[in-house]
């Protein structure tokens, strides 16, 4: 009998022991050391170049199934069952992340693609890369940044993503349970293999180049609705052309506006960039009122951006679009929405580009950098990152690094943010509303393009990282009474790092559009 418990007993040490293993290397930090400070502060012009390319990272979809109760969730024990398109013998699903977990993927609608646009000024070369995807964690980022060759020459590249609720898992979060990672191991290396090969591509193509600028600060706001109080948008249209200096060809375009792309809702089960597919297209190839060209494209290859989406900023299915051509109003979550939506975003791109407010073929780049480190205070995002459902480590306990940076080029300014920003926190509006959980006034003011140099500013969210919503201290609300009167708690909360997240963030880019203004 001794002989037996001691058996036992080694057998659950050994278990313990693994366990612990097993949670030290979920959260062990990925980059010890890393840091991407960085402080360029000359700004003398010199002329720029610029280059692009777009390169697809499409997912392989090898089965496809049938949705018995048509709930867009792979259930076999509902009766759900697929087609063994690789004659492996089980079901290889693509999780499709955003809405929940078990949304298989059942075929590609569009490519998804890494679209990067490269900008030099003689001395600091910037790379802004944009996934379809719903985001990208700031430890793949450094990941890829330590594969760019040196001789690339690339000072500083930023990964941003499109946000896309319709493309493959690369966070982790919505696998085929709550508890499983829904990232495929060969996707990912796939995904950071296009990048690097994005980037080097687009730096063989820079040309010198001149950049006309050009916005649309209202036309777009009938696209989004914002679905918590107060209503505070960005929803301007914020455009870059770039042309060749030799030939005057189009080398591309960079779009930056601020949605969800949801459109096509939660039971959408194909492969999709949702409405950006549409706006690249239209700007690229031209806006089609069926088969006649109704607006030429201005060629070269587009990159969509997105900007603030918290909020949160959406084309909900009670918004009806209008297709621009016919009139015909989309409400049900359709394709042919999307399209309408995206064609009606390229139609104002394209008007606003034929009329550029200003050229630039000569401009310095300043730019500052730093990493920050933000605490996990969210009980469903400390469980995922101890399971490894949540694809990143920490730096101590319960702490992820991250990522901010602004710059300036001539006229224009940007902020880079690392997940979905509330818009007032950009654009002012924030309050303290009754029922709020920390009696506090605003903490995060002056708004954030208030400290920003240029005349055009530029907030890239998403980028560098994926932390998810970052909500005004005053406005956070996890406890009843709630806000606005409303029943329940909002939804921003159960996706934030937590209360603490945006004032840290505002604090680091104050300091840094500080240093980056020269005051």
């Amino acid at each position: 009998m001794k002989t037996f418990f001691k058996i036992l007993g080694l057998i659950l040490l050994i278990l313990i022991v693994g366990l612990l293993f097993w949670f030290y290397t979920n959260l062990k930090d990925r980059h010890p050391g890393y840091k991407a400070d960085l402080a360029i502060l000359d700004a003398r012009p010199n002329p720029l170049s610029v280059g692009f390319v777009a390169l697809p990272i499409t997912p392989k979809v090898p089965d496809r199934w049938i949705d018995k109760n048509k709930d867009a969730e792979y259930h076999p024990e509902d009766g759900d069952t697929f087609t063994d398109g690789n004659g492996n013998g089980v079901f290889d699903g693509v999780w499709i992340a955003g809405f929940g977990n078990r949304r298989a993927a059942n075929g590609i609608h569009d490519d998804t693609w890494a679209r990067t646009m490269v900008i030099d000024d003689g001395k600091t070369r910037l790379a802004i890369v944009v996934l379809d995807a719903i985001g990208f964690m700031n430890d793949d980022v450094i990941d890829i940044r330590g594969r760019i060759p040196k001789d690339a020459g690339v000072t500083y590249a930023i990964i941003s993503s499109t946000h896309t609720h319709e493309g493959p898992d690369l966070l982790g979060l919505w696998g085929d349970s709550h508890l499983n990672s829904g990232i495929n191991k060969k996707y990912m290396e796939y995904v950071k293999t296009q990048v690097v090969k994005s980037v080097l591509a687009a730096v063989q193509n820079i040309r010198p180049a001149r950049l006309e600028i050009s916005q649309d600060l209202t036309g777009a706001i009938p696209l989004v609705i914002d679905t918590r109080m107060p209503e505070v948008f960005d929803s301007g249209l914020r455009l870059i052309k770039a042309i060749d200096n030799g030939n005057g060809a189009t080398l591309g375009s960079l779009i930056a506006w601020a949605d969800h792309p949801e459109t096509l809702w939660s039971d959408n089960l194909l492969v999709t960039s949702d409405f950006c597919h549409y706006v690249r297209e239209g700007v690229e190839k031209g806006v089609f009122n069926g088969d006649r060209l109704a607006k030429p494209g201005i060629g070269g290859v587009a990159v969509y951006i997105n900007g603030a989406v918290g909020g949160l900023m959406t084309t909900h299915p009670r918004l009806a679009i209008k297709d621009p051509f016919t009139g015909q109003e989309f409400k049900e979550p359709t394709f042919e929405k999307a399209e309408a939506q995206g064609k009606q975003l390229a139609l104002l791109s394209l008007n606003a580009m034929d009329h550029p407010i200003e050229k630039i073929d000569s401009a310095g780049i300043s730019l500052v950098v730093k990493t920050i480190f933000i605490p996990i205070k969210n009980v469903m995002f400390e469980l995922g990152t101890i399971l490894g459902v949540l694809n990143r480590g920490t730096t101590g306990w319960m702490n992820m690094r991250s990522e901010v940076s602004v710059f300036n080029i001539g006229p224009l300014s940007f902020a880079t943010l690392p997940g979905e920003v509330y818009p007032e926190i950009l654009n002012g509006g924030i309050e303290s509303p009754e029922g709020q959980d920390f009696i506090i006034a605003p903490v995060e003011v002056p708004a954030v393009r208030d400290m920003m140099q240029g005349k055009y500013k530029f907030v890239f969210g998403l980028s560098n990282d994926e932390i998810g919503y970052i909500v005004p201290k005053s406005q956070w609300d996890e406890k009843a009474p709630f806000t606005y009167k409303k029943d329940g708690a909002p939804y921003g909360e159960e996706n934030s790092t937590g209360p603490e997240t945006a004032p840290i963030l505002h604090k680091n880019l104050k300091e840094m559009l500080t240093i980056l203004n020269g005051k």
